[in-house]
């Protein structure tokens, strides 16, 4: 059980003399203080029966405001459900259904424990989600639409600017989420989502799967304010009938053989960006679609007895693939650049400190971003009219295989970790029994 006094705060007396006065919440180690509002000289105060002494001018009134306020304490402890609560919990708990911390300092928290660890990619969208929330916001009904994307635009753009001069740094971003305190999460309710929704939609242009993300979010960070104790359950919006966020499978559209032929068979100025774009795509399609992130960062210490042996970014699962002799080719170019580029088999990441993961990111990121530009000139190329992009290379490896491999070895290829995941992906792929069945009924 936790022990629970009305403690006086002396290193943080003011310069009147009086000392503030705090509920101290203790338990298996662990010590939190939540604020009275209240101070007294030390001399006023009663150590061993933690309440003001006669002397103090109020004591009669000051005496039954913190015998309330250790009432409230205990009955929480006594009350609560969970037996697991901690003080910090508690803490929070006392302070109201609404809380102390705001949305953005939560979200702010979350968003640096993933750029801690290191998940940039998590950490760079989250924040992301936290301007669009920001410039939701400042959102005004009566200004028009076309002068709302415009700013939102220029925002954007001078964020960027800045970034890149190193005038503001991903930290930045963190801290000024930190410290705004313009939403609470009580405020986030059925009404506030929908004008959300429709915000993404009508001003940033935003798809359905888009905006899920963004909700899926949103409930993370509340699951983690109820948990904490900062918001209570009661203002939960997705719960019960509230909002239920629908995911979509969406179509997953792959090439045909035909198409990467035609991709093959394209020629251009060695070391060239298109050159190493299509090089790049090839490498991704050939070793059955592996992400292009994960190419860009390929070392030839990765290759070993004329396989390839790597660590998929996504989910940290090793994978072994013998080389494709199509692929053989591509590295063969490369090879004599092994010093020049840093260990790396393509250029992109020759200038990188190995040592910086967030450097490492942001410069695979740039790769990434240049190769979007240059797959859709190769798309023009080849008279391609879907959409050729980064991924379009693994939907593009699982439209061939269609259902001539076993699942199981899909599974093995594709890295993922359940069959399930699989079948569901491969299914985007399949389409032979639903044309027969099609045929079957409207060939008479």
């Amino acid at each position: 059980m936790a022990s629970i006094k009305i403690v006086l705060r002396k290193n943080m007396m003011k310069k009147d003399g009086t000392i503030p006065l705090a509920i101290r919440i203790s338990e298996n180690y662990k010590t939190n203080y939540k604020w009275l509002g209240q101070y007294v000289s030390e001399k006023d105060w009663d150590k061993v029966a933690g309440k003001a002494k006669r002397t103090h001018p109020n004591h009669k009134k000051l005496n039954n405001f913190l015998m309330k306020k250790l009432t409230e304490a205990n009955d929480l402890y006594f009350d609560s459900k969970d037996d697991s609560i901690t003080p910090k919990q508690a803490k929070q708990k006392l302070k109201g259904p609404g809380g102390s911390k705001s949305f953005f300092s939560v979200a702010a928290e979350r968003v640096k424990s993933k750029y801690d660890r290191g998940t940039f990619s998590v950490a760079k969208s989250e924040l992301s989600i936290l301007y669009n929330i920001e410039e939701f916001l400042t959102l005004k009904s009566s200004s028009p639409k076309k002068k709302v994307i415009a700013d939102i635009k220029q925002r954007r753009k001078d964020r960027v600017s800045k970034s890149r001069k190193g005038e503001y740094s991903f930290m930045d971003g963190i801290n000024h989420f930190k410290k705004n305190k313009t939403l609470k999460f009580r405020d986030i309710d059925q009404a506030f989502i929908e004008r959300y929704k429709t915000f993404c939609s009508a001003y940033l242009n935003q798809k359905t799967r888009t905006i899920s993300n963004q909700l899926i979010f949103i409930r993370t960070l509340f699951n983690i304010a109820i948990k904490d104790g900062i918001v209570a359950s009661k203002f939960y919006p997705f719960a019960g009938e509230k909002e239920k966020i629908r995911i979509g499978s969406g179509n997953k559209i792959g090439l045909t053989i035909k198409e990467i032929e035609k991709i093959e068979s394209l020629e251009f100025e060695p070391q060239s960006s298109i050159w190493h774009t299509h090089n790049v795509w090839l490498i991704a399609f050939y070793f059955a679609g592996i992400r292009i992130s994960d190419v860009v960062k390929l070392k030839w210490a990765d290759f070993n007895d004329n396989r390839l042996y790597y660590v998929m970014n996504k989910n940290e699962k090793p994978l072994s693939l013998k080389i494709p002799d199509k692929a053989n080719t591509i590295l063969n170019y490369y090879r004599k650049n092994q010093a020049e580029n840093n260990g790396y088999v393509f250029p992109f990441l020759k200038d990188a400190n190995s040592n910086d993961d967030e450097d490492v990111f942001r410069k695979t990121r740039n790769a990434t971003k240049l190769f979007n530009k240059y797959l859709k000139r190769i798309a023009n190329q080849c008279g391609i009219d879907k959409n050729l992009s980064n991924h379009i290379a693994r939907h593009s490896f699982g439209n061939i295989a269609g259902d001539k491999i076993h699942p199981l070895m899909l599974q093995k290829l594709y890295r993922h970790s359940d069959l399930k995941t699989t079948l569901n992906y491969q299914a985007n792929f399949i389409h032979k029994d639903a044309d027969d069945a099609l045929d079957s009924v409207i060939n008479f």
